[in-house]
């Protein structure tokens, strides 16, 4: 992954050149790559959320056994919402969304 390195100390550009070195060497996973900052890589690098369609909202409450209002009250959202989100007439947005997609990931263990 090239990064922009404009704004950067020289500090931290050694840092992300030697990281980037060695992901591209095998000795950094890509995992542990990503792990770096935001704070040394900028707004550019943030990751992709990825939107999400009713079906897929429903599938991940449905596979953790939890009605809309047990799934609500985990996530600190209305059941109300949670039904808007998964008949479509309101798509997640903002912290819901960065939720949902870590949820989407990891399943439902990484948040309880």
């Amino acid at each position: 992954m090239a990064i922009e390195t404009g704004k950067l100390s020289r500090l931290a550009k050694a840092l992300l050149e030697t990281a980037d070195d060695m992901n591209r060497s095998g000795l950094l996973s890509d995992a542990a790559r990503e792990k770096i900052t935001m704070r040394h890589l900028g707004e550019k690098a943030a990751p992709a959320i990825a939107s999400l369609s009713p079906g897929e909202i429903r599938m991940m409450r449905e596979r953790a056994h939890m009605s809309q209002a047990v799934w609500a009250r985990h996530l600190n959202l209305t059941a109300g919402y949670v039904s808007q989100l998964e008949r479509g007439t309101k798509h997640p947005t903002g912290p819901a969304l960065v939720l949902l997609n870590v949820i989407k990931r990891k399943g439902i263990e990484a948040i309880l």
